[in-house]
């Protein structure tokens, strides 16, 4: 079990290198690197994590500080995270009013975004391999992915409507597991 002060320095880590990506960083560093969670546990954090209001990192340094330390870990996790990130933001913000019309900065920018993006699609892959064992929630995921993707729902109401559905599926699953 992480102490107060390494849920402090693992999250401190995690904001200093996690700029736009961090989901794949955060399940390397708490899955992969430090087995603070299991792949398991990981999934269902991340799903309570991105119904939950606010930004899903945020939620989930709170939550794994709580699951560990309580209150204390979860503002030590929560001011590990956005320590560095809000001095750099802020000085980026200074550097960015100055020189916002630079075609340069666009481009730098644009590469940001790209590489943010593929940091997510990569996070996607290794969560889909944890449900690829059920088909009933690769469904579940399917529908949810092609409501806020295609038809472009609201993400609240999807969240709401399949919710129930999934929490449904997985008690179904567990009793003819039994």
């Amino acid at each position: 079990m992480p102490t107060t002060m390494e849920l402090f320095l693992g999250f401190l880590g995690l904001g200093m290198m996690a700029f736009g990506g961090a989901l794949p960083l955060a399940h390397r560093m708490l899955v992969e690197r430090r087995r603070w969670l299991s792949e398991e546990e990981f999934t269902e954090m991340l799903g309570l994590c991105q119904f939950l209001p606010g930004g899903n990192m945020i939620n989930m340094s709170v939550a794994v500080g709580m699951r560990f330390r309580g209150v204390r870990g979860g503002i030590a996790g929560l001011l590990g995270l956005i320590a560095v990130p809000s001095m750099v933001v802020v000085l980026l913000g200074m550097l960015y009013e100055r020189y916002q019309n630079d075609p340069l900065v666009a481009h730098l920018f644009a590469g940001l975004a790209a590489a943010a993006a593929g940091l997510l699609v990569a996070m996607a892959i290794k969560i889909v391999r944890q449900l690829r064992g059920s088909l009933p929630m690769l469904i579940v995921a399917a529908i949810c992915f092609c409501a806020i993707a295609l038809l472009r729902l609201p993400l609240l109401w999807t969240m709401l409507a399949m919710t129930p559905v999934s929490i449904f599926i997985v008690k179904i699953g567990k009793r003819v597991r039994k």
